[in-house]
């Protein structure tokens, strides 16, 4: 039985999968961005003369800013586009990551560092709504999974890039550098066209779209679980590699297989959205996230957290892109606003996540932490699993 595709979706309805490079260039650029700041927080500290409980209110208003925009730049995106909300975001982020290397002091760099995130809190949610224009339903995953494939690979080479940073170099390049290519994505999106949407209503309709639809709340409720298991957990791979002895570029490297996994895996899903329906797509991704988590949690070791890191990149490019590839279909109307709702309870869960397993990490209980993570995983695999399929259903 051919799928309904609702009158909004039908403006959208096209073949072609490809997202366009400078678009995958800024999502990466974001991602990098957000994960480079961590593994420097300890040099941060010593280079600015402040205690590393000081510095980490760097790398806090950031995540910060970023989740708490969400909204914001999801309204937007619906009533201005998705690329001119993107292209000022990153124009604002490019002058503020520049500045940030160049702050004399924590409170500065602080400041700054939350206005760099809200910038870059407009790029990833304002994308997945790109491709939702652009791309038919029956086909969005599958693009879904280019995107994934650059944020992961931003992540993972943030991490290599700022424990490279750490060691040999100058912190203050883990700034410059996503500045000077959020600048350069800037200019090569002024190429590419705008994908029609459908029309927006008054705020108060966007809104109201969003509220009533009862889909849509289930979407942020698993994203918020989905943040705190996926996202949440992988905060915990490199403390947990330096417990075992490793240095900070040796944890960093290791963590980046992370983008690696869903660098790779992201083909996979590619080849195989035309074979196995979405549903089946998020139970593989579970399966991959619980195996990793898993074998942690049995045989905690360097090896084991390779292998969760790796298995997290699988876990992303399966299960989380099917939720992606959900919270763009939900809501067509307004499409901009329910993803940038589901992106934000995303991040809430990553917090979530981080703040519940510090306990654990602090007393280096990283074996009960991951055995945590792969007992969530079961339900919230389940949950995505007989949702989607049920949505499916009901077109």
């Amino acid at each position: 039985m051919t799928p309904i595709v609702p009158a909004a979706e039908a403006v959208a309805a096209r073949p072609d999968t490809r997202v366009p490079l400078p678009l995958t260039a800024a999502a990466f650029t974001a991602n990098f961005d957000r994960f480079a700041i961590g593994p420097v927080l300890v040099t941060v500290a010593a280079a600015l003369h402040v205690p590393l409980a000081s510095a980490v209110s760097v790398a806090g208003g950031y995540a910060l800013a970023y989740g708490l925009s969400q909204p914001v730049w999801g309204v937007l995106s619906d009533r201005l586009g998705r690329l001119r909300v993107i292209r000022t975001a990153l124009a604002v982020a490019a002058l503020a990551g520049l500045a940030s290397a160049a702050a004399p002091n924590l409170a500065v760099l602080a400041v700054l560092r939350v206005v760099t995130g809200f910038a870059f809190g407009a790029v990833v949610p304002s994308s997945l709504s790109f491709v939702g224009d652009a791309v038919g339903p029956e086909r969005r995953q599958a693009a879904l999974a280019d995107l994934m494939a650059a944020l992961g690979l931003g992540s993972g080479l943030a991490a290599l890039f700022a424990g490279v940073v750490a060691n040999w170099l100058n912190w203050r390049l883990v700034f410059v550098v996503p500045a000077l290519a959020a600048a350069a994505a800037v200019l090569g999106l002024r190429g590419v066209a705008e994908p029609p949407r459908a029309p927006a209503g008054s705020l108060a309709t966007q809104l109201g779209a969003v509220l009533r639809n009862r889909f849509a709340y289930l979407v942020a409720a698993l994203g918020v679980v989905e943040g705190a298991v996926l996202l949440g957990g992988l905060t915990f791979v490199a403390p947990a590699l330096e417990h075992r002895g490793l240095s900070d570029a040796a944890a960093g490297a290791i963590t980046a297989l992370y983008g690696a996994g869903t660098l790779v895996f992201t083909r996979a899903v590619k080849a195989l959205t035309r074979r196995i329906p979405a549903h089946g797509l998020a139970a593989i991704g579970g399966a991959f996230v619980l195996a990793g988590y898993g074998a942690a949690a049995a045989a905690p070791g360097v090896w084991t957290y390779a292998l969760v890191a790796t298995l997290l990149g699988a876990g992303w490019a399966f299960l989380h892109t099917t939720l992606q590839a959900w919270a763009t279909s939900v809501v067509p109307e307004a499409r901009g606003t329910a993803v940038s709702c589901y992106v934000a309870a995303l991040f809430v869960g990553s917090a979530l996540g981080a703040s519940l397993g510090g306990g654990p990490a602090g007393q280096g209980r990283f074996e009960l932490l991951f055995g945590v993570a792969a007992v969530a995983t079961v339900p919230l695999t389940a949950a995505v699993v007989l949702g989607r399929r049920r949505f499916t259903a009901r077109g």
